[in-house]
């Protein structure tokens, strides 16, 4: 098993996707690690719907001009939606469910991508549309799914940007 810092590494954005079905033991797999995710006073504000319809999961590729076309090849997808009256921390709730999900599944040998929704030119009405999610809850974002038909090099730990670390007070000077 790969240490954390190393899935971390590893794990990247994956747009483009084999036609390789996900099997349902990795999709529950990823669905048990975000519902272990942390949540403000354990109000679990989230909730996923796995779409695996091509019917449902082709339109999502439109839902923004720029950044959902990942959802022209998944093969599946997670959309992470919000109960925002049971917290205030409901955003970074569905942020960690949803960040769960990525590293579970590069961990799984899948790829998968992270499509903002949440306020983006109508795209958290199509996916709720395609969806049948409700008028009160809200869609953060929805990950796409599958396997990598595209290579990305992993984070080089030399090259990080560790000059965005503040030692005691913020600095803008700032040097390892």
């Amino acid at each position: 098993m790969d240490s954390f810092i190393e899935l971390c590494q590893r794990r990247r954005s994956i747009r483009k996707y084999t036609n390789q079905p996900v099997e349902q033991e990795k999709i529950d797999y990823l669905l048990r690690c975000a519902l272990m995710s942390p949540s403000s006073k354990r109000t679990n504000p989230w909730e996923f719907v796995v779409v695996r319809d091509e019917a449902k999961l082709r339109p999502m590729a439109s839902c923004r001009t720029y950044g959902s076309q990942m959802f022209e090849t998944a093969m599946a997808a997670v959309v992470v939606v919000l109960d925002t009256r049971l917290s205030d921390t409901w955003m970074a709730d569905g942020a960690i469910a949803a960040e769960h999900i990525l590293l579970a599944a590069a961990e799984q040998g899948l790829g998968a991508c992270w499509c903002q929704v949440y306020q983006r030119e109508g795209a958290e009405e199509l996916v709720k549309g395609l969806c049948g999610i409700p008028e009160d809850r809200t869609v953060l974002c929805v990950i796409s799914l599958g396997y990598p038909d595209e290579e990305r090099k992993d984070y080089d730990l030399e090259k990080l940007k560790y000059e965005k670390i503040h030692n005691e007070t913020y600095s803008s000077n700032n040097s390892r």
